[in-house]
């Protein structure tokens, strides 16, 4: 009976063996297979999908090729036209919205046999853009006047004071949010009613006065 026990017991563990080095390959090879997303891995981008019209897009780009390209277009826009286009330096970017409320994507390009061609999409929506400004009900002639302004702070736009009938382009004294939402202006001589104005200067809206404040130079 003993004899017939390791007869058994051999015969089994040369069974386990052989199990074992049919396997061993196959997990092997399991083992060393990465995950396709691993092999495949490509350019990505990160960033909101909503934004006041008019403000700028802060864009962070992992694995961007050499000579890529970010632009904002309409969703309906061949790759070739764009409304706002940028070649980031780093791996952030910062691009100008469509001072338009309304639905865009934004793209990742490529040039490719001399044309762009759009590596990745997303959608983009820009909502109505709006200001808010603070400031003195009246001021003495040629005397300092503290503002504040806060709206989209795009690069471009603008503070101004101003007659209520002057242009949009018009100059007088004004300061640049972007750089700083606080300024002190110096009023005119000329006594007068004026208007404190937010001056919007985006793609597709252009110059668009989206807030007002009334001021008395006294």
């Amino acid at each position: 009976m003993a004899t017939g026990g390791k007869r058994l017991t051999g015969a089994l563990s040369r069974r386990a063996l052989l199990v074992a080095a049919s396997l061993s390959p196959a997990l092997a090879a399991s083992q060393s297979k990465k995950p396709s997303s691993a092999r495949a891995e490509g350019p990505a981008l990160s960033t909101a999908r909503s934004i006041m019209a008019g403000a700028p897009l802060n864009v962070f780009l992992n694995r961007a090729p050499a000579g890529a390209r970010l632009a904002i277009a309409r969703p309906d826009d061949p790759p070739h036209t764009a409304i706002v286009v940028v070649a980031p330096r780093t791996t952030t970017a910062s691009l100008p919205t469509p001072g338009v409320a309304g639905g865009y994507e934004l793209r990742l390009t490529v040039e490719m046999d001399g044309a762009p061609a759009i590596l990745l999409r997303q959608p983009l929506e820009t909502t109505e853009p709006g200001a808010t400004l603070a400031a003195p009900e009246r001021v003495g002639r040629g005397q300092a006047l503290p503002v504040r302004g806060i709206g989209p702070n795009g690069e471009q736009d603008r503070v101004a004071l101003l007659p209520p009938d002057a242009p949009l382009d018009a100059e007088g004294p004004h300061f640049f949010p972007a750089e700083n939402v606080e300024a002190t202006l110096e009023a005119p001589e000329q006594p007068g009613s004026y208007e404190l104005r937010y001056v919007l200067n985006a793609p597709v809206s252009g110059l668009r006065v989206i807030a007002r404040r009334a001021v008395q130079v006294e």
